[in-house]
């Protein structure tokens, strides 16, 4: 059972202004894995505190797969991927751009979307987009290669 980490990027849902509309969905599909999520956080929009909070769940939670949820767009207050890789030692560009490629086929507007993926210690992190949608549908393409990508990880 994969261990799962939700870091929810949204100034106005870490204040409480907006409710998180996405974290149930995103939850679903993580039991279905079969996965368990151990713990969830909303940050602001902001880089530095993106970055920090991705370090300390690596530290704390030790989990398998941390999902990001917003700020991978073009708007000034995006800050996902750049904060990503950040903290990352490796980075996974196919992942994200399987995720592009695949959102295409829907909606335009994903070519503007700039999340990665990499690997921090033996947890890897995944950027989605934070329409609850359209992380739904992100989350889906890459769900079949999520176990293996992990195994991949921890192996020494």
């Amino acid at each position: 059972m994969l261990r799962v980490a939700i870091l929810v990027i949204s100034s106005t849902i870490e204040s409480g202004e907006e409710p998180d509309k996405g974290r149930d969905a995103v939850e679903r599909m993580v039991s279905e894995l079969p996965g368990t999520v151990v713990a969830y956080a909303p940050v602001p929009d902001d880089r530095n505190a993106i970055r920090d909070r991705l370090r300390t769940l690596c530290g704390t939670d030790n989990p398998d797969v941390i999902l990001t949820m917003g700020g991978t767009g073009v708007r000034p207050t995006d800050w996902a991927p750049e904060a990503t890789r950040d903290v990352i030692e490796k980075e996974v560009p196919g992942i994200g751009e399987a995720m592009r490629q695949e959102s295409l086929k829907k909606v335009r507007t994903a070519m503007l979307s700039r999340g990665t993926a990499g690997i921090l210690g033996t947890t890897l992190i995944v950027n989605l987009p934070g329409s609850p949608k359209g992380a739904r549908e992100n989350l889906a393409v890459i769900l079949p290669v999520l176990e293996h990508a992990v195994e991949k990880i921890k192996k020494t």
